[in-house]
């Protein structure tokens, strides 16, 4: 359960630090939307180090399921982009994924 909510943390981090990229590059904001930009991108490496998980690799690919849906919830409230019913079956079925890689059952590594 602690690293859902480290998922969920560190996923709202990344999206929100390259929000703030697109919206200097593409929504011609300030160059200083940068800076907390960066510092979300440097807390969202940082959360993502707390996973509960031996390998990194797994860690991230766990999140991934996390990240693609945090990302539509993120267009909906942010961007006022409704996901659409495809957009929902494809985060349920990375969500679904998800779970596997994370709560599989596994013996411990030798």
């Amino acid at each position: 359960m602690t690293s859902l909510l480290t998922f969920c943390a560190a996923a709202v981090m990344e999206i929100a630090g390259c929000f703030a990229f697109w919206a200097w590059l593409r929504l011609d904001r300030s160059a200083l939307w940068l800076i907390p930009g960066m510092m979300a991108l440097a807390l969202f490496a940082y959360l993502l180090t707390l996973a509960d998980s031996p390998l990194a690799g797994r860690a991230y690919a766990a999140y991934g399921g996390i990240y693609i849906a945090s990302a539509l919830l993120w267009g909906w409230a942010m961007e006022g982009h409704r996901p659409d019913s495809w957009d929902v079956i494809g985060a349920a079925i990375c969500l679904v994924g998800m779970s596997v890689i994370l709560f599989g059952p596994r013996s411990l590594p030798a």
